[in-house]
């Protein structure tokens, strides 16, 4: 085995959570889980036991459960878990009314706000008693044109305590791109910025925000959220009001969370659209919980009173990673701009003054101020950091040399991979475990990852494609406008039958690590040897000569 660029001390270990759920388990059901290796191998054969233990450890609240956990396990796509219960997305992420920070924001260097658990509480109720007025419930979905901003999650927040869908896409899509996602997903209320801030910029939105909003038939109402203005100029889209006067005759007061079915709409993600329109990708809302707390707390080990930041758009995932921390009672740094305004010392900045312990980034973003020779361990304390999470792309060797030698020795660098079909990680972090040079630490826990050969063979040490052969809580309960299923069979299930295919190249090493190459369906095969994108962009980035490069 090679030397590792990071390992936990004893203390560390005996302190995870993910080794007091190991121990958990272990009372739980009679079982002896010495490392993660077993842990892991528990939660894939015992996948109704594990799936239980992440429930309760983690605390989900439902006000049912029932008997069900797992329905038609050996069927893939098919399976449901939880057939019984009955749960609020909201609810469980807002479960403080205290006044300590359940978000603090920055945009750029033009805003920066607080805001207490009772104050995000009260705004949400605010708003769901307007929303309601309007008619959203249950089958409806609210979409956000919206920066990363306190009011995007409050928007959010108080569409899915009523048990509507959410979906969103950030304010710097063109009209078309706009038009192909929610044109497809109909939502009843739109959510729009007047405009947002980046590279020093103020960029206004509401010429955009009336033209595509012409073309969507199905709109009720438009709201304005603030962000260059206090009071914008709402007049500018037609129908359109601002939110202040949205929520006008609306006093605080507590949420009545509607009770959903575990398998319900929460979220309308969207594919890339590269091959036409965007795939309008539905996940559920207890998955989502399960998923992300499951995540959060035994992966990335986040507890009450951690302040967790992630650089991304609402347009991406990881926003809606992001927020379910929510539920971890910990509290969200929300930045929004350049990264990069007035520098690349921007987030390492951000990182000091609130206190940050998980930082979450992109390959790239790492790749970039190691270019421009950034020393942030020599200019920042970064003290209270205990975690980075990189995802995105894939995370070069070299990458990992820099975080460890000019951001900080002591802090668990996960690189993280999974997507937006998944809501989640398939592979990721462990607090736990050693990191090494150009690796992902391990397969998740409840997610079983192989690596399959051309002919569907399991293969170690070789490369070969992604899957998963078990049912997990985030597979999508359904593409938008997919009445017989067959485009969602088609996208993860026609490789290999019964089996998720997840469409990368990728590797497992001897020990629990994983390599990504890049997408199976863009790699190259000379001589019958396989390449992926990521080992050809890690041979030209390493040319100073080269800014910026694409395969």
């Amino acid at each position: 085995m090679p030397t590792p660029l990071w390992e936990p001390d004893g203390l560390k270990i005996e302190n995870a959570n993910i080794t007091a759920f190991a121990r958990a388990m272990e009372a739980r059901w009679n079982v002896r889980l010495p490392d993660y290796p077993a842990l892991h191998e528990f939660s894939i054969a015992e996948m109704e036991k594990f799936w239980i233990g992440v429930r309760e450890f983690c605390d989900v609240q439902a006000s049912k459960w029932g008997e069900r956990v797992l329905t038609d396990g050996g069927k893939m796509p098919g399976a449901a878990f939880f057939g019984d219960a009955r749960l609020n997305y909201a609810q469980n992420l807002l479960r403080r009314r205290d006044g300590a920070a359940a978000i603090i924001f920055q945009a750029e260097d033009k805003i920066h706000r607080t805001m207490s658990w009772r104050e995000l509480y009260d705004a949400v109720s605010r708003l769901a008693q307007a929303l309601a007025a309007l008619g959203v419930g249950p089958g409806d979905c609210c979409a956000g044109f919206v920066p990363n901003m306190p009011e995007s999650v409050i928007a959010m927040l108080a569409t899915t305590s009523l048990g509507a869908a959410w979906t969103s896409c950030s304010p710097d899509f063109g009209v078309r791109g706009v038009l192909d996602r929610f044109g497809q997903t109909a939502p009843k209320v739109l959510f729009a910025a007047d405009g947002y801030y980046y590279n020093g910029k103020a960029i206004d939105s509401l010429d955009r925000v009336a033209e595509f909003t012409a073309q969507l038939p199905s709109l009720k109402k438009i709201i304005i959220l603030p962000m260059l203005d206090a009071e914008p100029d709402a007049a500018r889209v037609p129908g359109a009001v601002n939110l202040s006067e949205a929520i006008a005759h609306y006093p605080a007061r507590n949420i009545d969370f509607v009770q959903m079915p575990f398998n319900s709409p929460l979220y309308i993600m969207y594919s890339s659209g590269t091959t036409g329109k965007p795939k309008c990708i539905v996940h559920g809302i207890g998955g989502a919980l399960l998923t992300h707390k499951k995540e959060f707390i035994l992966h990335c080990d986040v507890r009450p009173g951690d302040r967790l930041f992630y650089f991304t758009t609402c347009g991406w995932m990881m926003w809606n990673w992001l927020v379910s921390g929510l539920a971890v009672e910990a509290t969200l740094l929300l930045y929004d701009g350049s990264p990069f305004y007035p520098d690349g010392n921007t987030l390492f900045d951000f990182a000091d003054a609130t206190g940050m312990t998980l930082f979450g980034t992109s390959a790239k973003f790492i790749d970039a101020i190691a270019k421009a020779g950034l020393r942030p361990m020599e200019t920042h304390d970064l003290l209270t950091l205990r975690t980075m999470t990189s995802t995105g792309s894939v995370l070069a060797p070299e990458s990992f040399d820099y975080v460890y030698t000019h951001i900080k020795k002591d802090i668990c660098l996960s690189s993280i991979a999974g997507g937006t079909d998944l809501l989640g990680c398939f592979v990721g972090g462990n607090p736990t475990l050693p990191v090494y040079r150009g690796e992902i630490q391990c397969r998740v826990l409840g997610m079983a990852v192989e690596v399959f050969d051309d002919d569907g063979r399991s293969v170690w040490g070789e490369k070969g494609e992604r899957v998963c052969t078990r049912p997990f809580p985030t597979m999508p309960l359904y593409f938008w406008d997919d009445a017989d299923g067959a485009a969602y069979r088609a996208a993860y299930f026609e490789k290999y039958p019964g089996v998720w295919c997840q469409g990368d190249f990728i590797m497992r090493t001897q020990g629990e690590g994983w390599i990504i190459f890049g997408r199976s369906d863009a790699t190259l095969n000379p001589g019958g040897v396989r390449i992926g994108t990521a080992e050809i962009y890690r041979q030209v980035e390493k040319l100073d000569e080269v800014t910026e490069s694409i395969v």
